[in-house]
Formats: structure tokens, sequence, C-alpha cells
């Protein structure tokens, strides 16, 4: 130790400046914020949305998986029937056959809606900045699905409809859309492609405004072509937004309802009558409560399982661009 360390260690602090140091801890503290305060504001502005939930979203979900286990009808009290209203979805024809067309149909639908919403989103990354293209992409997405199925019913309507008209312009015959076994799913499917297409193309195009620059930088480099860097770089770098792409349009087609109701009503011959129609049918038709919910249970746990495989298949927790 040097001297003038010894020296510096025996000169004691003065008193005035330890005082001073005290009062200016008290002052912090006594103006530190208190967060039991901001804990209770905090409490009272989201107790709305917190009692809107649990009225509209938790109890009638637990509402609906007791009545599950009931024989439950409109005019009469819930009766406990355990497990049969599940042994007799095993053996209901019907309830099969609308989980294949509910299956047909989101295969259908998810896959072009997946991929017209991604090429869509490139071309709007790298092609083109118009803040009015891009508002015109999602505007389909902001339209009410009763406009939109209603409107598409007009116009594919076999005789007055305009795209008949217009394929029979080209020289081709008129095709029962709607009112085709063959053609039923496959045009309400294209109906909820146009209908979403936009929403999933936004949140595709957010998932490309994060791959860097220098990654393409990179590519052209290397004497890569768009083809080559759009299937090389912007897909494996986009697979957690895909994975998230792909899980919600799963949920929201094994969910639809509206566009179907509009334009087939589950026709023809039970060919477009999906899980959500049939269940209506039984609800709202038969007044079967009880065995409605069951199928509504049933369809919640498929999606549940759906979701958990394809986050894992998916591998949705992973990114390349680190």
């Amino acid at each position: 130790m040097t001297l003038l360390e010894a020296e510096t260690q025996a000169v004691p602090e003065p008193a005035w400046s330890a005082k001073r140091g005290r009062r200016a801890r008290r002052n912090v503290n006594a103006t530190a914020p208190s967060h039991r305060g901001d804990a209770r504001l905090a409490w009272i502005l989201i107790a709305p949305a917190m009692i809107g939930f649990v009225v509209f979203a938790v109890y009638p979900t637990l509402r609906g998986i007791y009545l599950s286990f009931t024989n439950f009808r409109v005019l009469s009290a819930p009766e406990w029937v355990g497990l049969d209203n599940f042994v007799e979805l095993l053996g209901d024809d019907v309830f099969w056959n609308a989980l294949w067309v509910t299956v047909y149909f989101v295969v259908v639908a998810v896959t072009l809606t997946v991929a017209v919403s991604v090429l869509t989103a490139a071309v709007l990354h790298r092609l083109t900045s118009s803040t009015i293209i891009r508002g015109l992409i999602i505007l389909p997405f902001l339209i009410s699905s009763v406009v939109a199925a209603t409107v598409w019913s007009w116009m594919l309507d076999t005789q007055l409809g305009i795209v008949n008209i217009a394929i029979e312009a080209l020289g081709g015959e008129g095709q029962q859309f709607l009112s085709s076994r063959a053609l039923a799913i496959p045009s309400i499917a294209l109906i909820h492609v146009w209908k979403n297409m936009g929403y999933t193309s936004i949140i595709i195009f957010a998932g490309l405004q994060t791959i860097p620059a220098s990654v393409y930088e990179a590519g052209r480099i290397d004497g890569a072509s768009e083809t080559q860097m759009f299937f090389r770089l912007t897909l494996p770098l986009l697979r957690p937004i895909l994975a998230l792409v792909v899980v919600l349009n799963v949920i929201g087609a094994f969910q639809v309802f509206d566009i179907i109701a509009v334009t087939t009503k589950g026709g023809p011959a039970n060919a477009s009558n999906v899980l959500q129609m049939y269940i209506y049918s039984k609800a709202f038709g038969q007044f079967d409560f009880g065995y409605a919910s069951a199928m509504s249970l049933a369809l919640f746990a498929i999606l549940i399982a759906i979701t958990f495989i394809q986050m894992r298949l998916l591998r949705a927790n992973e990114s390349d661009t680190n």
C-alpha cells in the first residue's frame, strides 16, 4: 500500500457529507413510485374484460362440457346420461360423414390460402411498396362473411351468375358450382380463400420484414435467382410465421359455418354438411342440445390434438434467423 492510499483511507468522512447522503436516500425513497396503486388501477381497468371473458367464454364452455354428458332438450331439465352421447357419436354415420367433409374442406381451403398468401406477401415485399395495394389486399377480410357469401352465391348462380356467363362467353359450359356434389366444397373453399387471403398475407408480409436484407444481398452475390432465394431463403426463414398461419387457418377452417349456411345449407345431399352445420341442426333444428354439446366437445378435442401435432411437426418455437 502506498503512502497516498494510506492517507486517503485514514481521512474520515465529514459529518455534513454523511447527513447529506442520508437525506438524499430519504428523498429518493419518498419519491419512488408505489406499485400498489398501479396494481389496483390495473385490476380496475381489466375488470370489465375479465368479467366479459368469464360470462361469455368460461361459463358457456363449462356449461357446454356439462351438457355433453346429459340428455338436454329445451323444455326439460338436463338428465345425466354419462357417456351415452359419446357412445352414440361413435355409431353416427352422419357425424363421420360431416367430419370427413370438414377435413376435406380444411385441406383444400388451408392449402390454397397459405399458397396464395405466401405468393401475395412475397410480391408485396419484393416488387411493390404501395400502401394502396396493401390496403386492397386486406379489404375482403374486412367484409362480413355473410355479405361475402351472399354476393358469391349470386355470382356462382347456375343460370344468372356472372361467373357462368363469363365461362359461356369464352366457349365453355356453365357449371353448377354450389349445387353439385363434386364442386360444392371446392367452390366454398375458394370463397373462403378469397375472404381470408388478405389477412394471412399481411401476417406473412410482417414476417418477411424480419428477414435481414443482407441475407438476400448474399444470395445475389452468390448468383441466386429470385426463385432460388424464395425457396431456399425466404420459406425456411419464414417457418415460425408459416406455422402460426397454418395453425390459425386450420382452426378457422374447422369452424366454418356462415359461408355454408348462406350458400349451400349443407347440401346437396350432405355434400357440404360440415361439423358446424351438423351441430347447428342438432341443437337448433332438433333441439338436442346434449348431443350437440357432445359433438362440440369432440370437435374441441380434435382441434387441440391437431394444433399440438402441427406445432411439433412445424417446430413453431424455433427460428432460422439466428
